[in-house]
């Protein structure tokens, strides 16, 4: 039940705050099946409960991308430890998308990475040795992971550049480049402007 609550918990918090952030970055950028959706992007953490993939490709026992599951789903087994849909999946639909969120291990292209991605991934948890018997990390690598994800939008849609060029790169004026690395300060920086957003 607790990780019930929490990967829910998550999943609002994502999608309320970088919605937010993509919304307002992107513009007239938005790929068309975004703009009847009512948010512009869902980005989902959690375990296995949402997981979608993620782990297909992994050296672990916690993998469904084989039957039984995904037998009322109309893709087949697609890593979901399930029998159809994710209660996100369901979620996306609710919210307007057309297309279910896609996990993280084949989000590439950038219009697909701008709606949104699953970092899910089953038997993961906050604790560092959970899932250790099924050959699996903790949170970590997964908020890295969401990290590069909005380091890359952030990238491709310009945004802060002026905290780079102005900021970050003017070492004779400011300390930034000596107090974060570069990964650090982009994670700085999406959090100075969430908690804009939060104020608003």
């Amino acid at each position: 039940m607790k990780s019930r609550i929490w990967t829910i918990a998550m999943a609002i918090t994502t999608l309320l705050v970088f919605g937010s952030l993509t919304s307002k970055a992107m513009g007239q950028q938005r790929p068309p099946q975004v703009q009847e959706a009512q948010v512009p992007c869902f980005f989902i953490f959690g375990d296995s409960l949402v997981d979608n993939g993620n782990n297909n490709g992994m050296l672990t026992l916690a993998r469904a991308n084989y039957g039984p599951y995904g037998i009322d789903f109309p893709l087949g087994a697609t890593g979901r430890f399930t029998n159809g849909q994710t209660y996100v999946d369901a979620l996306a639909r609710l919210l307007g998308f057309q297309n279910f969120i896609p996990p993280f291990a084949r989000a590439r292209a950038p219009r697909e990475v701008l709606r949104g991605v699953n970092f899910a991934s089953g038997a993961a948890g906050i604790r560092e040795e959970t899932g250790n018997n099924l050959v699996r990390y903790d949170l970590k690598p997964i908020i890295d992971r969401h990290i590069r994800t909005l380091c890359s939008i952030t990238s491709n849609l310009g945004m802060g550049s002026n905290d780079y060029l102005n900021n970050y790169f003017m070492s004779n004026f400011y300390t930034t480049s000596s107090d974060y690395t570069p990964k650090a300060f982009a994670s700085v920086l999406l959090q100075d402007y969430a908690n804009q957003l939060a104020v608003r």
